[in-house]
Formats: structure tokens, sequence, C-alpha cells
């Protein structure tokens, strides 16, 4: 049995699924985009080609294999999209979150059952129909749970908004002995630079007390102010509206002093290795096309 173990984002990785972006599928129709910044790419004719995404994920696969990393993929279904395995479930402290996603999306989770199979049932929770939950919008911080969400009354109008109130009760009363704590954030269905997807598109802890922020990302001025008191000015970096748009706050820890990164990340990168952080970099720009990137692509199941 697979003892799971998540107790925040950056503890010495473990286990990890990764997505796969085989037999990925044609290109979408427009009406058939799940964000804005993949309807941009899809009416440009710039969408993602396939191989270029295998590559890319072929070096993120790389570098787990470099640091021993113990990785888990999904089957491969047919014409299907499952780069993004963040979205499909999520893993706090010893139990795995089943994501109630896009309907379109539940065949994804079944392509994972080989894992599901070595963890306990009884540490597999589903969440009842009405809590709308995707595991970017989840980051377990040790006491802390953060969560993104959009509660207010047009929640139905964004195709964008996936994380509701309803989830941040669920998961508050799941989790007794941690502090939940949620942000509003930003949605728009068709502008990719004012839309924040998920709480790691705007933010993201690195290390042991830095963190990657977008202040444009959340709608509470107050909420950011909270995690800018909370890590402290000097340990935070400020991405811009273009580095929000190209993923910057959506790398990958494999422990607190080493990060998975974009290759064209300059400013970040830079940042991150004046920090101490030794960062390994890769090609991941063409499925950041579809406004998601490396954290997006993996869902942690150990850290130690």
């Amino acid at each position: 049995m697979l003892q799971l173990n998540i107790e925040n984002e950056t503890a010495p990785l473990k286990a990890v699924l990764l997505g796969t972006a085989k037999s990925s599928g044609p290109t979408p129709k427009p009406e058939e985009a799940y964000d804005p910044k993949s309807l941009e790419h899809i009416l440009a004719g710039t969408y993602p080609e396939e191989p270029a995404m295998i590559a890319e994920m072929e070096a993120f696969a790389k570098v787990f294999e470099k640091y021993k990393i113990k990785v888990y993929r999904p089957k491969v279904l047919q014409d299907c999209n499952q780069i993004f395995s963040r979205d499909i479930s999520f893993v706090i402290e010893d139990k795995l979150i089943k994501a109630n996603i896009l309907p379109d999306r539940e065949k994804e989770f079944e392509a994972i059952d080989h894992l599901l199979n070595e963890i306990d049932p009884k540490k597999i929770l589903t969440p009842p129909e009405d809590v709308h939950v995707e595991g970017g919008d989840v980051m377990p911080w040790n006491d802390y749970i953060f969560i993104g969400t959009y509660t207010k009354s047009d929640y139905p109008d964004y195709i964008t908004a996936r994380t509701n109130k309803a989830a941040v009760t669920y998961i508050t009363a799941m989790f007794p002995n941690k502090i939940v704590k949620s942000f509003e954030l930003r949605k728009s269905n068709t502008n990719a630079k004012e839309n924040a997807l998920h709480l790691d598109c705007c933010f993201q802890p690195v290390g042991l007390d830095k963190a990657i922020l977008h202040k444009n990302g959340f709608l509470v001025e107050e909420e950011y102010q909270w995690l800018v008191d909370f890590f402290g000015k000097r340990n935070i970096f400020e991405i811009t509206k273009e580095e929000m748009y190209a993923m910057n706050s959506n790398i990958f820890s494999i422990s607190p002093n080493v990060v998975v990164s974009e290759k064209r990340f300059d400013r970040l990168n830079t940042w991150l290795r004046e920090k101490g952080f030794v960062v390994e970099e890769v090609p991941y720009s063409e499925i950041a096309k579809q406004e998601g990137l490396l954290r997006c692509s993996t869902m942690p199941l150990i850290r130690s």
C-alpha cells in the first residue's frame, strides 16, 4: 500500500503522478476551450502540437529520474488531454481527494485506477456533488491549507471558476486540525491576462519561507496583503502580468532547495538562484499555451 503524505508544497518529493501528452487529441474547437489562453491559441492557429508537448513532458520526467523519484503516469486514453493531473485529484496529509471536475474530464480520473488500487480505499475521499474543487486551487502549507476560490453569485457564468464556497467548507470539515485560508481569485472567460484560473496561477510557496506572487490575480487586496505579511516582503518575488500569463508562478518544487522551472523564466530563475535554489530548467512553453505549467502537470503523492 502507498502511504500518502503531503503536508506542504516543498518537502523532499518521493512519489508523484505526472500527466501524459500522448494521444492528446486534435486541436479543440473554440467552443471546446476550457480557458481563455487555450482559446486564444486555438483562434490564432498556435495551439500546441502533440509531439512538442510529449517532448516537454519527457524533459520533466527526466528531472524526476535524476532525483530518483517514483513516477506514476496515467493510462493513455485515445484523443484525450491528460496533461494536467493536478486537476483531477490532490493529496492532503494521507488522503487523496477526488476533484469534482468538469464532467467531460471524468474519464481522466478512471485512467489512474492502477494508482488508486495502491491506496487504502478509506484514504480516498469523494466530495459531495455540490463541492467543486480542483487541485490547482489547493495548497497545503504546514498548519495551513490555502484555497483559491470564487464565491460571487455569477460563479456559474465562469468556466474558469473551478473551486466554490462549498469546497472551502468541505475541506475545512475534512481537516479540522488545519487552518483553511481562502482567497478570492480574479476570473475572466475571455482575457487570459485578467484570469487566475487557479491559485497556483498567481501564487506559490517555494523553499521554506518564500513565495511567488501576482497581485492582480487576487480580487481582494486584503487577502493578497495577508500573504505578503505572512511570507514577508523581502521573501516574495512579485511577477508582472506578462509573467503571470507565461505561468511563472506555476513552477514545481522537488525539495526545499530544488525547483523545476521553465527555461525562459529568466528573471524568476535568476532570483531563485540568488536565493540559493538549484533550478532545473526544462522547456514547457508549448504546454503553457493551455494555461497550465509544471505544478498543474503533477500530483505529488509522498513528500518526506
